[in-house]
């Protein structure tokens, strides 16, 4: 058990201090804005560069990751969302937000962070997998479905939809740097010793900074009134979420489909795991739904301690998956 408390014990200490200094007015919330930017516009950019640009393309495209990760995802997204509006009667808008909580992973903030501590360089490359997955499919789709519950009965026509998803895309620093490093890699550049370092530089800043800001965020949240939805959108992160992302794994290659290999195996299921994305509740702002989002966000983060510990100790008793 201790081994795998070193794994998550500095995940949560530096979630901790985030949040203490934000709590004793060493920094303010305001200060997380502004430190997240960094984080989201330079240093995870920086990374994701690094970690494909470094390698040769066969390292950094896994497709039997990318299938069984998406196709995990997608079916628990498509499940909660049926559940969520013709079931509970939510609306389309309220469905979206409630399958983005429960299917939409803190791949860069935590997940990062835990993949570096388990599985070193290749956690840049699992980031860049997550972000694929996530920027590609689930947002995008998420993000419609959200508008297209404000205003019913406005018709959006589809290149319409697609420019706009484009365009979110060409504008996310993130994708940039994943295409860029691609292309790097796809050519074979070596770029000078000078680039590599500064761009090394700002990539070494991103892990513990987004843990430290992630508990920041946390401080002054509220969960009153809002436990039922609130603990069903945290197990549904937490439990079906690697739940749906593990059955991919096992049973997609009995499917003829590309099998997903090594320790990336046990990376997609953790990355499954993780909390929903830290930037959850600010999305949810555009539509009014902060309220249960940032609920959720500060249970789910919060639980995550013992169930990523319980997964983590699964894995190690489990012949094949964690090493």
């Amino acid at each position: 058990m201790l081994d795998i408390l070193a794994i998550t014990g500095p995940i949560y200490l530096c979630i901790a201090a985030g949040f203490a200094c934000v709590r004793w007015n060493l920094f303010s919330k305001a200060d997380m804005r502004v430190f997240g930017k960094f984080v989201i516009q330079v240093a995870l950019p920086a990374l994701l560069f690094n970690a494909l640009s470094s390698r040769p393309l066969g390292e950094v495209i896994h497709p039997g990751y990318l299938v069984a990760f998406t196709a995990g995802s997608m079916l628990l997204l498509l499940g909660v969302l049926w559940h969520a509006h013709w079931v509970q009667g939510k609306s389309l808008t309220e469905s979206a937000y409630v399958a983005m909580g429960m299917t939409c992973s803190n791949s860069g903030y935590v997940g990062y962070p835990v993949m570096l501590l388990l599985f070193g360089p290749l956690a840049g490359v699992v980031l860049a997998l997550n972000l694929m997955v996530e920027s590609l499919f689930k947002l995008p789709l998420l993000f419609a479905l959200a508008d297209a519950g404000t205003n019913p009965n406005e018709r959006v026509s589809p290149w319409t939809s697609l420019r706009q998803i484009l365009e979110r895309l060409l504008r996310n620093p993130m994708i940039v740097a994943i295409v860029a490093g691609i292309l790097v890699s796809l050519m074979g550049w070596t770029l000078p010793s000078v680039i590599t370092r500064t761009v090394a530089l700002f990539s070494a800043a991103s892990g513990g900074l987004a843990l430290f800001i992630i508990g920041g965020t946390l401080v002054g949240l509220q969960v009153k009134g809002l436990r039922r939805q609130v603990s069903t959108i945290a197990l549904g992160k937490l439990l079906l979420h690697p739940l749906a992302v593990w059955g991919a794994v096992v049973l997609l290659p009995l499917l003829g489909l590309p099998a997903v290999e090594g320790d990336l195996r046990a990376a997609a299921v953790l990355s499954a795991a993780m909390p929903m994305l830290g930037i959850y509740s600010l999305l949810a702002q555009r539509h009014g739904f902060e309220a249960f989002t940032a609920a959720a966000l500060l249970v789910t983060t919060a639980t995550s301690f013992l169930s990523l510990s319980a997964i983590l100790w699964l894995m190690r008793h489990s012949g094949g998956w964690l090493t």
